[in-house]
C-alpha cells in the first residue's frame, strides 16, 4: 500500500534523496546519449522530438504540435524556423483561417526517418537495460508527469 509518511527517511533533504535531482540529473545523462547520434542529422534532442511527432503525423498545427512535444510556442517557433531553413519541413498558413499554421514534412524531412530508425536501438544498447525495463520505466515517469500536472 503506497505511503506518503517521510518519517522513514534519515534526511529528507539530502540531495540524493530529492526526486527532482534523480530525474534531472537521468535527464541530462539520457540525453546526452543523444547528441552524438542527432548531431550528423543536424538535429538538436528537442529538434529530434519534433520530428518524431511529425513522423506519426506528418501534418500537424503548430498548437497541436506544441501539446504533443511539451513546448511552449516561444520555444517552439524558433525550432521550426531552424528546422525549416535546414530544409526538414514547412510552416504553411491554412487558407480557411490565416490565423492557424500547419507544419507539414518535406520529402527531405521524411526521408530522414530511416536515419533516425537506428537511434533507439543504439539508445538501448547504451543504456545496457532490458528494453522491458525501459519500457515500465517509461510507463512510471508518465505516471509522474500526470501526477505532477494535474
Amino acid at each position: 500500500m503506497p505511503t506518503n509518511d517521510l518519517s522513514e527517511i534519515e534526511n529528507p533533504l539530502a540531495l540524493d534523496q530529492q526526486v527532482c535531482f534523480g530525474l534531472a540529473v537521468a535527464a541530462r545523462s539520457v540525453i546526452a546519449l543523444y547528441r552524438p547520434l542527432l548531431e550528423p542529422m543536424g538535429l538538436t534532442h528537442p529538434q529530434y522530438l519534433v520530428m518524431l511527432a511529425l513522423w506519426e503525423e506528418e501534418s500537424l498545427r503548430v498548437s497541436e504540435l506544441g501539446r504533443k512535444v511539451q513546448l511552449d510556442p516561444g520555444t517552439l517557433s524558433p525550432l521550426l524556423k531552424r528546422l525549416e531553413a535546414q530544409g526538414y519541413l514547412r510552416r504553411e498558413r491554412n487558407r480557411s483561417d490565416e490565423r492557424s499554421l500547419a507544419v507539414v514534412l518535406t520529402d527531405q524531412g521524411r526521408a530522414l526517418r530511416d536515419d533516425a530508425e537506428k537511434i533507439p536501438p543504439a539508445i538501448v544498447e547504451r543504456l545496457g537495460m532490458d528494453v522491458e525495463e525501459l519500457m515500465e520505466l517509461h510507463r512510471r515517469l508518465l505516471d509522474v508527469i500526470a501526477a505532477a500536472t494535474q
